[in-house]
């Protein structure tokens, strides 16, 4: 999971945009991706509210995490830790929770909970690593870690750690390490 420092505003919207092309063929142009795509809105509001967060503004950043929510579908808890070139993709009803960490380079499909699975002090969300997809409906509970390289089937209801490079289904799920074609051949359908 990296760190920005030293990245400008400027440079950090130009990698999320061109996340986003890479990510979706559906993109046609940066502009379209600019104005219209309501997960990279709901990274830029969230990025304000965190920063807010960081500076112990609390209440401000609330308010900024609620309109953001209220705009774009997809509430992520200021407190939350977003590494780089997180792509959410269709991002209606996605959630994540307040100690949160997500790394660099992963895709999230709508309807993806990361959240909280018992009321306690300290972590209570998933950490998620890096380059890790999770399909549509999924749910992720608790302090749990998914290893850089997993992948979350759709709708998995996900309760405990995944190793890198596995994968999870089911409900609950269960955990996988066969390795899936190099091409990319795996079937859609388990994403999305």
């Amino acid at each position: 999971m990296s760190h920005d420092a030293g990245i400008t505003l400027r440079q950090r919207v130009k990698e999320d945009i061109d996340t986003a092309i890479a990510r979706d063929p559906a993109a046609r142009s940066r502009f379209e991706v600019f104005w219209t795509y309501p997960g990279l809105h709901a990274l830029w509001w969230h990025r304000v509210a965190h920063r807010l967060w960081q500076v112990n503004a609390y209440f401000l950043a609330r308010v900024i995490a609620m309109l953001g929510r209220r705009l774009t579908g997809v509430e992520i808890h200021p407190a939350a830790h977003i590494g780089r070139r997180l792509f959410i993709d269709h991002g209606m009803g996605v959630v994540i929770g307040e100690t949160a960490i997500v790394g660099d380079d992963v895709l999230i499909f709508h309807g993806v909970t990361l959240g909280g699975a018992k009321q306690v002090d300290g972590r209570r969300h998933p950490i998620v690593g890096d380059r890790v997809l999770i399909g549509a409906g999924a749910k992720l509970l608790g302090a749990i870690t998914i290893g850089d390289g997993g992948r979350i089937g759709a709708n998995a209801v996900v309760l405990r750690d995944v190793p890198a490079g596995a994968t999870a289904v089911g409900v609950p799920a269960k955990v996988s390490t066969n390795a899936l074609p190099a091409d990319g051949a795996d079937d859609a359908a388990m994403w999305i």
